[in-house]
């Protein structure tokens, strides 16, 4: 980044896929063939470049996002390695927060898997040009069409476009049908870098030719140019179809596909010209503008061109802490450029900071850069402030960009430290993982004064564990996962009135309210008419009128209600979606205040979750069984006995697919039951679906371990 690449030139590409889709190993081969790295470490050697902590290594997964640049035919690509397990879907949501377009990988003997989905939704919500690529042609039922099948009617429809095809499949794959320009190629050497045109197979040629068609239709009915011409004349030239096919994906018009092996070497020199040539640079990102907004009213306010000279616009997209550097903050810088030395406005917390040092990432190396320009990723040393989301900009125009929405946390464990060294050491510990990681969370129990540490799955936890014990020397004992349960009512409570009036001698309390409770499950039209992206989890109305009770008596209204929703009703969780409406009430000029308001909410409150019956809810997981036929009637019964609902049973080349939604509480130590009941043959992936009421038994059994009682009435 010393000399800056002209933007028209860079690329910020991420790979995504489901997990053991061949990511890292396909990232691996791209470092290589570009000449990053000199030699291919293989992941399930726990040699790969990208995987290189040391939990990464030793499990042959990814963990946690990886940064690293490297150029091909004169164009800079920065690319972004992401986890594909469900636990850390973080990694993948800010990553492509911050990334201009995408690489989707798939297993080509599985297709569409159930991480691929929530990758492509991740995707599709920032709006993110993808290019696919159906990797692990090489494996046994290898199927390229049923995967372009499986593209198209899972995640794509008709935007999905073929525009390689392979040579062979499962042990017979050889080599790729370049169908833009009709040509095919085999791959040779050591390491497939030696690549040598041959004749297209007579066997695939006339499928060549109708995917062809069918390819070049859909690139110009994406472009009316190219349409007019496609029919007055029946084709399009090679340039024209490139041009018409980088327009349409940089608009998500169009998702191409392109096929390979990366394990076998065969094709990934074409994903990354496929990524070159079809992906966007930022200047061809909201047509080469960031959209400003406002920091007080965040609305959009104005357009900053992307240029190096333009004023900052710069998102932290991840905090790491380095044991050699320290704190790193990893940033996207859209428009302007970050130099060492300089100062930079944190406009999403209010403070002036200064940039020490500013690196240039290759994994967990780095080197020192003097500045980060227009375009680029790069890692900021000494923003001690600033964290996951946060907008850097100019001192002198300040400006907030979009943020990274972060995933709630669904399972729970307690943790202690075996001895008084580690108690300090410990919390530290937490509160740097929770820096870096905004969907792992840390509480303390106020009842039993436990340490409570949040995450997305077991595994997720499990790590964090990991790396107290690895990075931060830190012994603790594990208590057992706790699962996020919520509360709601499911009635509508209608002018709960409760008068709390106390006489001590000398000055009272006196607080009158009437609210109405109901569930709170769209968003209404204020909501919709505000832009609201998630509906909030509570809604309070005023409709206070003639100063029945006076306006600064209101916000301890609202806080006795938000307080009560933190204690629960029914098992001591959090309340989620409920609408409260203070329709009226009265106040006593000298007893009443703010606390004697806030404690007539509350108990007004309680009296609402009896009338409008209070209930307990649970996380219901979507859970896809991979499973060979023979063992399907044993899956489907282990899923009935833990309360799972099946959904759709199907086929997925040889395998049969089972989906279900089954309570995350029943989920805990699934693999091992699975496995015993496959001989280890099926696999199995889950991710969080929505809350659902829990059955009156099994709520039961948990109100009893929480030391809650239930009266007849409830």
């Amino acid at each position: 980044m010393t000399k800056a690449t002209p933007l028209d030139k860079i690329r910020n590409i991420g790979i995504i896929a489901h997990i053991d889709a061949g990511k890292t190993t396909c990232t691996e081969r791209i470092l290589y063939y570009t000449g990053r790295i000199h030699k291919i470490g293989e992941t399930h050697d726990g040699e790969g470049t990208m995987d290189w902590m040391e939990q990464e290594q030793e499990r042959g997964i990814t963990i946690t996002s990886a940064a690293t640049t490297a150029f091909w035919k004169d164009h800079q690509i920065n690319i972004i390695d992401t986890p594909g397990h469900v636990d850390f879907t973080i990694e993948v949501e800010r990553s492509l927060r911050v990334l201009d377009g995408g690489v989707a990988v798939f297993d080509g003997s599985q297709g569409v898997e159930p991480q691929s989905e929530t990758v492509w939704k991740q995707a599709d919500k920032y709006d993110v040009p993808r290019i696919c690529f159906v990797n692990k042609m090489d494996k046994m039922g290898g199927d390229f069409e049923m995967s372009v099948e499986t593209i198209k009617k899972r995640l794509a429809g008709d935007k999905v476009v073929a525009i390689q095809y392979p040579i062979g499949a499962d042990d017979s794959f050889e080599g790729i049908v370049d169908l833009i320009e009709m040509k095919a190629y085999h791959f040779e050497g050591d390491s497939g870098e030696n690549i040598t045109e041959i004749e297209i197979p007579a066997d695939i040629k006339t499928r060549c030719e109708e995917l062809r068609e069918e390819m070049v239709e859909k690139v110009a009915s994406a472009d009316d140019e190219l349409m007019d011409k496609y029919f007055e004349e029946g084709e399009l030239t090679v340039a024209e179809i490139k041009k018409g096919l980088r327009t349409a994906t940089c608009s998500t018009a169009l998702y191409p596909v392109v096929c390979g092996s990366a394990l076998q070497n065969i094709g990934v020199q074409m994903v990354i010209d496929a990524a070159v040539e079809f992906l966007p640079s930022p200047m061809d990102v909201n047509e080469g503008e960031i959209d400003c907004k406002d920091i007080d009213s965040k609305e959009s306010f104005k357009q900053i061109p992307v240029a190096n000279d333009s004023s900052l616009a710069a998102i932290a997209f991840k905090i790491a802490t380095d044991p050699f550097v320290g704190r790193l903050t990893f940033t996207r810088v859209y428009s302007g450029t970050i130099k060492s030395g300089s100062y930079v406005y944190n406009a999403t917390t209010g403070s002036k900071e200064r940039v020490g040092r500013l690196l240039q990432m290759h994994a967990n190396d780095r080197v020192e850069i003097p500045e980060i320009t227009a375009g680029n990723i790069g890692a900021v040393i000494g923003l001690k402030n600033t964290k996951t989301g946060d907008t850097l900009c100019d001192v002198n125009d300040k400006f907030l960009v979009e943020s990274i929405e972060f995933p709630q946390p669904v399972i729970s464990i307690s943790v202690e430290p075996k001895t008084k060294a580690d108690q300090e050491k410990m919390g530290m510990a937490l509160s740097k993982l929770a820096e870096e990681d905004p969907s792992f969370k840390v509480a303390t129990d106020p009842e039993t004064a436990q340490t409570i540490i949040s995450g997305m799955g077991e595994l997720h936890l499990d790590i964090i564990v990991d790396r107290m014990k690895r990075e931060f020397k830190v012994e603790c004992n594990v208590g057992e996962p706790q699962v996020a349960y919520r509360e709601t009512i499911k009635n509508v409570a209608t002018d709960i009135e409760h008068k709390y009036s106390k006489q001590t001698g000398g000055r009272g309390q006196y607080g009158h309210v009437v609210i109405t409770f109901e569930p709170y499950t769209e968003m209404d039209e204020e909501d919709v008419k505000n832009e609201e992206k998630e509906k909030p989890t509570h809604k309070f109305v005023n409709k206070i009128v003639g100063g029945t009770i006076p306006k600064e008596y209101i916000p301890g209204v609202q806080k006795g209600l938000n307080e009560s929703y933190q204690r629960g009703f029914v098992a001591g969780y959090p309340m989620v979606d409920i609408r409260a409406t203070l329709t009226f009430g009265s106040f006593h000029e000298v007893d009443s205040s703010e606390l004697s308001f806030k404690l007539a909410a509350s108990k007004a409150f309680q009296e609402a979750c009896r009338k409008a019956k209070a209930i307990l809810m649970e996380p219901i997981m979507k859970v896809e069984v991979n499973t060979p036929e023979e063992y399907m009637g044993d899956v489907i019964g282990q899923l009935n006995s833990k309360r799972g609902r099946i959904e759709e049973m199907g086929d997925r080349g040889q395998a049969k697919i089972i989906t279900a939604f089954v309570p995350l509480s029943e989920m805990f130590g699934y693999m091992t039951d699975l496995r015993s009941a496959s001989q280890g043959r099926a696999t199995y992936g889950m991710e969080f679906d929505h809350y659902e009421e829990v059955p009156s038994n099994v709520a039961l059994k948990i109100v009893e371990e929480r030391g809650f009682k239930l009266s007849e009435e409830d």
